[in-house]
């Protein structure tokens, strides 16, 4: 049996696509869909995605279920690590302070970043751990919907 691995990353990819974009996450594939975003008023929570065990396992699902909050940023956006590289890239750059980490999650407010969780607190930790931090961010930094 021959797997085309070009297939079956294409599939993995696809599937990390739809899952965070069912949950409510707009998807940024470019730097001036970034640019945008970032420039208006308000909360913005970006998951940066990735094809890794712990994005699918604990990432994803947090992001999906930490919205379920009385408080919740404005935005809810995804860019992904090592597919749309300039978009990624280009969100990077508003996270001062932080090296770069896929997955992780990063709060805005007007274009500059308040906080972030990075790889190091989603690699290994349970999802739920991951949804309570960032619905405490949530509670500190966001507005009731």
């Amino acid at each position: 049996m021959n797997m085309d691995f070009n297939f079956l990353m294409n599939d993995v990819v696809k599937q990390a696509r739809d899952e965070i974009k069912t949950a409510g996450y707009t998807e940024l594939t470019t730097p001036e869909e970034v640019e945008e975003v970032f420039a208006q008023k308000g909360t913005t929570l970006v998951m940066v995605n990735s094809v890794c065990g712990c994005a699918g396992g604990i990432a994803r699902p947090a992001a999906a279920h930490a919205i379920h909050n009385d408080k919740r940023p404005d935005q809810l956006v995804t860019v992904f690590a090592g597919q749309d590289k300039a978009a990624t890239e280009k969100a990077r750059d508003y996270f001062e302070g932080y090296p770069p980490s896929s997955p992780s999650f990063a709060l805005l407010k007007d274009g500059k970043i308040i906080t972030m969780i990075e790889r190091h607190e989603i690699e290994g930790h349970h999802p739920m751990s991951v949804v309570e931090k960032l619905q405490d961010y949530f509670d500190q930094y966001c507005e009731e919907v």
